[in-house]
């Protein structure tokens, strides 16, 4: 014999109770679109890392094309002093709050090509870094460990207290 499935219209039995400000960063940490900025040979391990077999969408991490819809701003690879202030208008155009990973070390501190004239020793000297990733080139593993440490610092953020 069937039962017919009883479903009553209730509160549940254990209530979730949390502020406003947790609640927001939680959605914000699980939905952190970021900016394709794959300038070398760390962009083929970013594209990786957006693959199948990593698969940071799982976190809630979509590509965008346009700054005005990233909250987080992937530099992977070496920065010429050329590119340098358009990777900084980018970052300027990106919606407050923002977020930015140096992903390999040509975008940490020049990498193998420090000594060249025309490459910036360090993303950190125009824009604001707030997670680094090691490697030459670092894994995709590295990368979704730098994602991960990004939506933990977006869950301790405070809006609306003091």
């Amino acid at each position: 014999m069937i039962e017919k499935l009883n479903i009553v219209n209730r509160l549940p039995e254990d209530p979730i109770l949390t502020t406003v400000d947790r609640a927001l960063n939680l959605v914000r940490a699980n939905s952190l679109w970021y900016l394709l900025m794959g300038l070398a040979c760390c962009s083929i391990e970013l594209m990786q890392t957006g693959g199948p077999r990593s698969d940071i969408d799982r976190f809630g991490s979509l590509f965008r094309a346009t700054p005005r819809q990233s909250d987080l701003m992937i530099v992977a690879g070496t920065i010429t002093l050329k590119m340098a202030s358009r990777l900084k208008l980018l970052y300027e155009q990106m919606a407050d709050p923002k977020y930015v990973i140096a992903m390999g070390s040509c975008a940490n501190c020049g990498g193998l090509f420090d000594l060249t004239y025309s490459v910036l020793r360090g993303v950190d000297k125009i824009i604001p870094v707030d997670v680094y990733v090691p490697g030459c080139p670092p894994r995709p593993e590295a990368l979704t460990e730098g994602l991960i440490k990004i939506q933990e610092k977006v869950k301790k953020e405070k809006y609306f207290t003091k």
